[in-house]
């Protein structure tokens, strides 16, 4: 167990040590543990070695140039310059959130930039400023879309973050697959089969090999297969990589460089530069006063948490799992897998920084 300053602290000295500035590194730090506060144990502080990995093969630039290359009064396009997908992203919705201060709406589509943890987060910018955040990004091609036997997209998630007057916000974030890949890597971490649905193997098979991906098969779209509505999650994954990568000029489709998990280190010589993000933001009172928008938000959040459920269960509003989790665990530590804590340990020889279990 891990208190979540303490991972922070851990997470950005290892990003000091690659060559990020304080600031860059701080934010970094600060976006990858929200994920594992939020329960999203995938994006968390188990990518840390993957980044390292990422800059040890010349993919990562620690200290990027981070600059709006095209832009009109209401849209923009960053480019990265190879640096962190983790400070790229908020970087991005802060102009998003400049632009739509001035003129109702902000979207800047990002280039050559690298994987940004959960998308939540940089959605969820957006309400500080009584603004609807959205964010989605492509990923390496791990997923067969419906009838095929090729990846050729990504996760490819959606978020979306909406303020409410007195109830929680509204936070909706979730990949256009039936899972994402990081809770394969969960799975093949505890030595576990995955649940039927998630993945097809090399022939096209539904399997429960957590390793499936790794072996020729791939990620299944949201819906798993077509009789269950597939190609509605294909058509979602596909949205996702034109808004992020087709627009903005990053790679898209079976294009988009892998993150540095094992086994998906080598790219395809590509058709843009890096990864891509979408993000927007959206002034509330562009549509009618904050204050009216919010009371009626907390009406339907209320009506939906308030509704018959199946017994034992309870409707959930999107956010409440991510938030019950943080509450639990800033208050009582980050549980850690042992694979995870031992990439940790070899983090900290390699750069000499102190790493213990302090809980």
């Amino acid at each position: 167990m891990y208190q979540a300053g303490y991972l922070k602290h851990f997470t950005e000295e290892v990003f000091l040590a690659i060559g990020c500035p304080e600031q860059e590194a701080r934010l970094a730090a600060q976006v990858l543990v929200s994920a594992d506060l939020r329960g999203v144990d995938s994006h968390g502080i188990a990518r840390l070695a993957g980044y390292v990995r990422l800059y040890d093969h010349g993919r990562l630039n620690p200290n990027p140039e981070i600059k709006v290359v095209y832009e009109t009064p209401s849209t923009a396009v960053v480019d990265g310059d190879r640096g962190l997908g983790l400070v790229v992203a908020p970087k991005a919705m802060e102009i998003a959130m400049e632009k739509a201060e001035k003129v109702g709406s902000g979207w800047v589509s990002v280039r050559n930039s690298n994987h940004f943890g959960i998308a939540g987060y940089h959605a969820m910018l957006a309400l500080e400023k009584d603004m609807i955040g959205w964010t989605m990004t492509n990923a390496a091609p791990l997923v067969t879309p419906t009838f095929s036997l090729e990846k050729l997209l990504g996760t490819n998630p959606v978020a979306v973050a909406v303020p409410a007057l007195e109830e929680p916000p509204f936070v909706a974030d979730f990949a256009s697959t039936a899972v994402a890949y990081g809770k394969f890597e969960i799975l093949q971490r505890k030595g576990l089969p995955a649940p039927l649905g998630w993945a097809q193997d090399a022939e096209g098979n539904a399997t429960t090999d957590s390793n499936a991906v790794k072996s020729g098969g791939g990620l299944l779209p949201l819906g798993s297969d077509r009789e269950h509505g597939s190609h509605k999650g294909y058509g979602l994954g596909a949205i996702v990589d034109i808004f992020s990568g087709v627009l903005s000029g990053a790679n898209f489709g079976p294009w988009v460089p892998p993150f540095a998990t094992a086994g998906f280190m080598n790219a395809q010589e590509g058709v843009g530069l890096g990864t891509g993000h979408f993000l927007g933001a959206m002034r509330i009172d562009g549509f009618r006063p904050a204050e009216e928008f919010k009371k009626d938000m907390d009406k339907w959040i209320r009506a939906f948490r308030g509704a018959k459920a199946v017994d034992g269960q309870k409707v959930l509003i999107p956010g409440d799992p991510e938030r019950e989790a943080e509450a639990d665990r800033l208050a009582n530590g980050i549980a850690l897998l042992e694979p995870v804590v031992l990439s940790l340990g070899e983090l900290a020889k390699r750069f000499n920084i102190p790493f213990e279990n302090n809980l």
